[in-house]
């Protein structure tokens, strides 16, 4: 991985976001951009080396991206791959607020993420048409530039890659509603910066399905077990007869390179991760917006006897009020409680008419405008 770092092709890159992932069969590196790719299909048999060419992917964009242009969503289903990364968080992670680790190995976390996700692209779409920019680029110049105010929510946009090992095993435990948000953000979040890199070691066409696979026009393929798989993830033979340790295909832009995955191993990712903990990070992790409630969450009933009322109803009620902005995290920052109990909270509120209907990346309307009025409302409630 040195070698690959220190060649002249990746340090000269004009690209976006370059990515060094081998040496081609001319003893060239292979460096292509992930932008422009826009997301990455990996796939290949059981130890063939799609984790490590993962970790070269990750380390390429650590070497070439500041910690404020570049996030990373980490979704590892095997709990080991991508948790060597996970002291990060100050620096390049990102996560959904109330979740404990940034490294998301729970599948019901995984749904909330890319419900998020989805959530931050629409916003993010919001923020471009506002300041007629077409894409990621041409935003983050303009406010460089200061040609956009820094109101209404306009701010600096990091890229943020979201990272998936083991696609097979979210797929057979949450099946649909994981490929719906994925496919969404894979047909549109390519222009507000937000890609994907999905490695799975099963491509058969009930995991890659038609949907995922249109939108994922980059592929890498290693060393599969069969012909078939070879065809269903680049739709050509060739994969099948590889020699494996990190011998790859690689489909972009219409064209098949044979390459040699570099290596990094777990020692010099350790250092790695070590010399970036050393430097200034940010103090808290890149919080993503609150994901939407489901359909089911949000059809329950709020139980509103007098009994069940949270004990920190009233003082939030007072807090919003004071404020005029409702919203679970700040509830969570201001009384120093769960995020789980903040958001049954911010329920109440909603039940007993202070604050409005969830509406996305955008906080709540309060409804209250002044304290004489919400003692009113709260002396109505307690009676009932």
């Amino acid at each position: 991985m040195k070698s690959m770092i220190e060649s002249s092709e990746f340090q000269t890159s004009k690209a976006e976001l370059p990515v060094v992932i081998g040496k081609t069969i001319e003893n060239e590196p292979f460096v292509t951009d992930l932008a422009k790719a826009p997301h990455l299909l990996m796939a290949g048999a059981t130890g063939q080396g799609k984790s490590v060419g993962l970790n070269a992917i990750v380390t390429s964009l650590l070497y070439r991206k500041h910690p404020s242009e570049l996030k990373f969503v980490f979704v590892d289903p095997k709990k080991v791959e991508l948790s060597l990364y996970s002291n990060l968080e100050k620096h390049y992670l990102a996560k959904i607020p109330g979740e404990d680790d940034a490294v998301i190995t729970d599948v019901s976390v995984v749904e909330k993420t890319l419900r998020s996700l989805c959530v931050l692209m629409d916003t993010r779409y919001n923020l471009l048409k506002d300041a007629q920019c077409k894409k990621i680029t041409e935003y983050n110049e303009k406010f460089l530039s200061r040609r956009i105010p820094m109101q209404n929510g306009h701010g600096y946009m990091p890229y943020i890659v979201v990272v998936i090992d083991e696609f097979a095993d979210l797929i057979m435990t949450a099946g649909k509603k994981i490929e719906e948000p994925i496919c969404r953000l894979a047909q549109l979040a390519r222009a507000v910066g937000i890609h994907l890199i999905i490695a799975t070691q099963r491509p058969s066409v009930d995991i890659i399905t038609g949907k995922i696979k249109a939108n994922f026009p980059a592929r890498a393929a290693f060393k599969t077990s069969s012909m078939v798989d070879s065809k269903t993830i680049l739709d050509t033979p060739g994969a099948e007869q590889l020699i494996g340790r990190g011998d790859m295909l690689f489909l972009g832009g219409g064209k098949l390179t044979r390459l040699q995955c570099a290596l990094i191993d777990t020692p010099e990712i350790e250092a790695l991760v070590q010399s970036i903990c050393e430097q200034q990070g940010y103090p808290d992790c890149f919080e993503l917006p609150e994901p939407p409630l489901e359909n089911s969450e949000s059809q329950e009933q709020v139980n509103l006897s007098s009994g069940s009322l949270d004990s920190l109803l009233e003082d939030a009620a007072i807090c919003v009020v004071d404020s005029q902005h409702g919203s679970t995290s700040t509830i969570q920052r201001k009384f120093a409680i769960g995020y789980n109990r903040a958001g049954k909270i911010i329920d109440q509120l909603e039940a007993i008419g202070v604050v409005g209907p969830f509406r996305g990346s955008k906080p709540r309307e309060v409804l209250v405008k002044s304290r004489e009025q919400l003692d009113e409302l709260l002396a109505q409630v307690l009676q009932k």
